[in-house]
């Protein structure tokens, strides 16, 4: 029997659809990135700020509650 060696909770087997729209994201985010790198970079560094202001809030949110 073939063991599955994929990512744990990814649904490797999904129709073309769902793969096509994924090719054309990763396609669509490597041009950008090619052609505007500065910009990708503008847009990165803030999406990780934005991250990090979401896991900040969350831990002020549970260390309010375990008080």
């Amino acid at each position: 029997m073939a063991k599955n060696h994929g990512i744990p909770g990814l649904k490797t087997s999904s129709g073309v659809l769902p793969k096509l729209i994924g090719t054309a994201i990763a396609i669509a985010l490597l041009a950008l990135v090619v052609k505007y790198p500065a910009d990708a970079a503008t847009w990165a560094k803030n999406l990780a700020g934005m991250a990090g202001d979401v896991i900040d809030g969350l831990v002020s949110f549970f260390r309010q509650i375990g008080n």
